[in-house]
């Protein structure tokens, strides 16, 4: 089980728009030439985004697309579910017809309920993170290596003045 290209790039363009919002709507192709992501890929999740009243777009010269909602109201999970990314570690997508074996034997396997328990706990922790729980750690991230270089320089310096 792993979460797909899909669900991956849908979470990274979503955090980027809602990075830059608040300067107006913002454009498919900048979020494709930040995120190196195709504009064509964007274009058809930025589809499925605006029919789950996730994000809403304006045409026209200074158009693009901003969030339906408040950031703290969209949920990477529900980013996840609007591109149709299944998140699911059974082998049976839920169906408990896991085990089809040589034995004959149909049904459920033997760790059924291992995987749907993991599938509940990860939905249940998608759910808890929100659009701006994401906002705010990477402006914290940005803001922390904008201040890097001059704890770097005064490191490098202090020697020099004790040394005086």
């Amino acid at each position: 089980m792993r979460l797909t290209t899909k669900g991956r790039f849908a979470v990274t363009a979503m955090l980027d728009l809602a990075l830059r919002q608040t300067r107006g709507p913002v454009s498919l192709a900048a979020i494709s030439d930040r995120q190196n992501i195709s504009l064509s890929y964007l274009e058809q999740l930025f589809g499925k985004l605006r029919r789950h009243q996730l994000v809403e777009s304006t045409r026209g010269p200074g158009g693009g697309y901003t969030l339906a909602r408040a950031m703290d109201k969209i949920t990477v999970a529900d980013v996840i579910y609007a591109v149709d990314e299944p998140l699911d570690a059974t082998n049976c997508g839920g169906k408990q017809n896991c085990e089809s074996g040589t034995n004959g034997r149909r049904g459920q396997c033997m760790t059924h309920d291992l995987w749907e328990t993991l599938n509940h706990k990860m939905v249940d922790y998608l759910d808890s993170v929100s659009l701006q729980d994401l906002v705010d750690k990477e402006v914290a991230r940005q803001r922390q290596e904008q201040q890097a270089p001059v704890v770097m320089q005064d490191m490098r310096s202090e020697p020099a003045r004790i040394a005086a």
